[in-house]
């Protein structure tokens, strides 16, 4: 009887403990949704002779990935669009401005036996600018392209679905415009803080 008992005991643990299986094979596809936390440096730049800062925001995220190769994938990020609040000097309001941040990625995703599936990921981000706003008189930021760097961590919750945490950082600078003149360079060089549900098909 104790044996019998120390051998269910035993299956129980192992169950408990068993990662479910969540491979990254050539051809798959995963499509994830979340949300994100844009959160800009500290210093923004000059706009004007002033100290710029631009604040942060939290908006829905969207990534599909392809796995071109076991392991290796291709990724898209996509979000609903981001808003901006611009102050100068600590205290006057520039106005604010929307973005959207569309990146393209090559993630190389860590092979593992346990539930958590670490990875990381190098690409290129093309921000787009719109919908500025300034009580100052017409605002406009130019489209920026760069870099884009990011770590996560996968943790399997079934066979095919994973609840993913990760950071990326994003090389983001903007040409700013105020009344058709030159008022400096928006240095936002942002970090994301992303949690989503990713699943794969």
């Amino acid at each position: 009887m104790m044996n019998k008992l120390a051998s269910l005991t035993l299956s129980a643990a192992l169950v408990a403990v068993a990662a479910p299986v969540f491979a990254q094979s050539q051809g798959d596809w995963t499509v994830g949704v979340g949300v994100g936390y844009l959160d800009p440096k500290s210093d923004n730049g000059s706009l004007a002779g002033f100290d710029a800062d631009v604040d942060s925001d939290t908006r829905p995220i969207f990534t599909v990935e392809y796995f071109v190769q076991d392991n290796l994938g291709i990724e898209l990020l996509a979000s609903t669009p981001y808003k901006h609040d611009v102050t100068l000097g600590g205290s006057v309001d520039a106005g604010s401005v929307k973005h959207l941040p569309p990146t393209l990625s090559l993630n190389y995703h860590f092979p593992t036996s346990s539930a958590w599936k670490p990875y990381v990921g190098a690409g290129l981000n093309y921000t787009i600018f719109f919908d500025e706003d300034s009580p100052l008189g017409d605002l406009a930021l130019d489209n920026s392209f760069g870099v884009s760097l990011q770590a996560g961590l996968d943790y399997m919750v079934s066979e095919k679905g994973a609840v993913r945490l990760n950071v990326r950082w994003f090389d983001i600078d903007s040409d700013v415009k105020l009344n058709g003149n030159d008022i400096g360079t928006a240095e936002i060089d942002p970090f994301l803080i992303g949690l989503s549900y990713v699943h794969r098909f």
